[in-house]
């Protein structure tokens, strides 16, 4: 399916690069915009963008650390190591820059021909919160966060939502122990619009094939099951 790097323009007068995969046909579609991990717009955001499309969505992956140290960042190299910390830290302060980005991304992606005017977004480890963020505060019609990192400050945040968020870990990422899990599934409990799953024995990083050790075939095909479903009902 076709793909291309588009310029968005920064409420910052500044611009960043965004990975656009567009589904076939000519129909107007949901969009989904990725919210990716600290390694950037990588070959594994690149699939998962290329998957949505198949199944017939919009995929928008923006450059969330343009700012900082912009692109793509390979694992385990010290250099690379080094500037995930600068791209990343101090955590909230980056998170709420992002904030404008992701809004901008949804505004792109809205004015898009083939757009229906409905995106979703994915948060992937480090982009997890934006799955709570973008439908509470920037207009996101629906949320999905896998393997999210530091979530549970971002709880708070579902009281007084209506739209649909899912959030989903394994039960051993290290960056959701027992009481973060359990917070989140009692606040789902109560919350008809907030669905929580966990795979038991999968770590952190399952969605993501370049790393090896974490990687999940059966944990990542649910977890873009669940996306596709929150998609599919923004169809009409």
């Amino acid at each position: 399916m076709p793909t291309q790097t588009l310029r968005i323009a920064s409420r910052d007068r500044g611009t960043f690069d965004a990975h656009l995969a567009i589904p076939e046909g000519t129909a107007r579609v949901p969009g989904i915009v990725i919210a990716s991990s600290v390694f950037g717009v990588n070959a594994d955001v690149r699939g998962i963008a290329a998957e949505f499309a198949a199944k017939g969505y919009l995929a928008l992956a923006p450059d969330l650390f343009w700012r900082t140290v912009p692109g793509p960042l390979r694992r385990e190299v010290k250099e690379e190591a080094d500037q995930a910390i600068a791209r990343s830290q101090p955590r909230m302060e980056k998170l709420k820059t992002g904030e404008a980005d992701l809004a901008d991304a949804l505004a792109e992606l809205r004015r898009h021909p083939r757009s229906n005017g409905r995106v979703a977004v994915i948060g992937l480890c480090y982009g997890g919160p934006y799955a709570v963020i973008g439908p509470k505060r920037l207009g996101y019609d629906a949320g999905v966060s896998c393997h999210g990192t530091d979530m549970l400050p971002f709880l708070e945040e579902m009281a007084g939502s209506t739209r649909p968020v899912q959030v989903i870990w394994g039960d051993q990422d290290h960056a959701a122990p027992p009481p973060v899990i359990e917070a989140w599934r009692k606040a789902a409990a109560s919350m008809p619009n907030l669905k929580v799953d966990i795979f038991p024995g999968r770590l952190h990083g399952y969605m993501m094939r370049e790393n090896a050790k974490a990687f999940d075939a059966e944990a990542y095909s649910f977890s873009m099951a669940r996306a596709c479903d929150l998609l599919a009902a923004l169809r009409s």
